[in-house]
């Protein structure tokens, strides 16, 4: 099903209901393109970030057709089953991906920022996939996740996970209203992100306890065995990411993954001072261009 999107520079929204009964919406730029780059956003963001709409914008100025994906509760209208999503949820990436290549696309880019680089990369290494994907390119990827976890901890970095806490809790009360199996009895006591995976996180999508969660839906123990040209920029003064987030062994020893730790650039930053563009667009194109596609 196709209707306008809001943002103007998404000609289409499209839904995608899926095989579990809820659905996904897909916002779109569809110009006649054989191949397409596929956004995938961070925790709590969604297709009208101005991360994923600058990029959308660049990509698509240069002949390529724009798939920018919203996780369930993501995309402006709360989701129908009681779960929500998670950085390790690629069931439902693989819905998306395989509606898309459906539609007849030769080539097809994975673009992922922070949890959507989490879990473009843990998708990648998990099986072998269609061939039509040929590369990736990942922007501040929390790769390790209790390393990210213990990393939002410290006094400087609380401020980040409050914010997110602070969503996520309130999407939970929208969702309690209209759905019985989300229990708030406890939501008081949330003041972190431990205690909301150990609620909400693991109960609601299939883990024993947080340490299962953080055990099978990190996405570093997938890399080695991703078998496309695959980009991962984690800057090294990210608040977000731990030691492990940065997987240099992998990168050497692998002739597929290309890691990049620049000095600076935050969390999904990478701005340029004085240009309508950032380092993200600028140095995705080149890496396509250059290593994925060889020109």
């Amino acid at each position: 099903m196709f209707f306008k999107v809001k943002e103007e520079l998404y000609s289409t929204r499209e839904r995608l209901e899926l095989l579990d009964g809820d659905f996904l919406d897909i916002d779109r730029i569809v110009a006649g393109n054989k191949r397409c780059i596929l956004l995938s956003h961070g925790l709590e963001g969604d297709s009208g970030r101005y991360y994923v709409k600058r990029t959308a914008k660049y990509f698509h100025e240069r002949s390529w057709d724009i798939a920018a994906w919203n996780c369930r509760s993501c995309s402006g209208e709360m989701n129908r089953l009681p779960r929500f999503y998670h950085h390790g949820d690629t069931p439902d990436l693989d819905e998306v991906i395989n509606h898309l290549l459906e539609s007849g696309y030769e080539q097809l880019i994975l673009m992922g920022y922070s949890m959507g680089g989490s879990l473009t990369l843990k998708y990648l290494g998990e099986a072998k996939r269609d061939p039509r994907i040929i590369g990736a390119v990942t922007f501040s990827v929390p790769c390790n996740l209790k390393d990210s976890s213990v990393q939002l901890t410290l006094k400087e970095n609380q401020i980040y996970e409050k914010r997110f806490v602070k969503k996520l809790i309130e999407k939970l009360k929208l969702k309690a209203a209209i759905d019985d199996g989300i229990d708030l009895s406890n939501i008081e006591s949330i003041h972190d992100f431990d205690t909301f995976h150990d609620l909400y996180t693991a109960p609601l999508h299939g883990f024993i306890d947080r340490e299962d969660f953080f055990k099978q839906a990190t996405c570093d123990q997938f890399l080695s065995s991703i078998s496309v040209p695959t980009l991962i920029v984690n800057a090294l003064n990210d608040p977000m990411l731990g030691e492990g987030c940065y997987p240099f062994e992998i990168a050497t020893q692998s002739p597929n993954v290309y890691l990049e730790t620049p000095k600076r650039g935050g969390h999904v930053g990478f701005s340029l001072l004085g240009s309508a563009h950032s380092y993200i667009e600028l140095r995705a194109e080149s890496f396509i261009n250059e290593v994925v596609l060889g020109d």
